[in-house]
């Protein structure tokens, strides 16, 4: 990785990814946190155990 590079340098490549990435549906981006917030439950419930 490149350390010397500036905050615009950064966020320029940043917004380079981010355009190359698919788009997310609403319903996905649902189904994502639903997801994550049921996984982290279990992992809780289980370290009480």
């Amino acid at each position: 990785m490149n350390y010397k590079i500036s905050f615009q340098e950064r966020a320029k490549l940043a917004m380079e990814n981010l355009s190359k990435q698919s788009p997310v549906t609403y319903e996905k981006a649902l189904a994502q946190v639903k997801k994550i917030k049921e996984m982290s439950q279990a992992k809780v419930k289980k370290k009480r155990s």
